[in-house]
C-alpha cells in the first residue's frame, strides 16, 4: 500500500507542479477567460504548489501527505465548480475531476497508514 501512495503522491504532485511552472501562460489565459482576478490566480498557485511539495514531503510523513492531499482535493473541488459554471466541455473537465479522486484516494491510504 505504502508503494501506491508513493507513486500517487509523487503522480499529483508532478501533475501540479508541471500545470503550474511549464504551463503557466495557459493557466494566465484560462484564469483571464473565466473572469477570474490575477490575485485568485496567484494565490490558488502558491496553494497549489505548497500542497504539491507537502505531498511529496509527505512520503516520508504521512501527515504532511494528509494535509496535502486534502488541499488538492479542494482546490480541484473549487475548479471542477469552475469549470461547471462556465460550462466547459467534459474533457476540460477530466483533469479535475482525476486530480481530486488521487487526491482522496491519497488521503485515505494515508489515513490509514497513520493509524495502523
Amino acid at each position: 500500500m505504502q508503494d501506491l501512495t508513493i507513486f500517487l503522491q509523487s503522480l499529483v504532485a508532478a501533475s501540479v507542479i508541471f500545470v503550474w511552472v511549464v504551463r503557466y501562460d495557459n493557466i494566465i489565459q484560462e484564469f483571464k477567460h473565466y473572469g477570474l482576478p490575477d490575485w485568485l490566480r496567484d494565490l490558488v498557485g502558491i496553494l497549489k504548489l505548497t500542497f504539491a511539495l507537502l505531498l511529496l514531503l509527505g512520503i516520508q510523513r504521512a501527515s504532511l501527505a494528509m494535509i496535502g492531499s486534502l488541499g488538492i482535493a479542494g482546490l480541484m473541488a473549487c475548479a471542477f465548480a469552475v469549470h461547471l459554471r462556465v460550462k466547459n466541455p467534459a474533457f476540460k473537465l477530466l483533469p479535475s475531476l482525476i486530480l481530486l479522486a488521487l487526491s482522496l484516494i491519497i488521503a485515505v491510504i494515508n489515513y490509514r497508514l497513520i493509524n495502523a
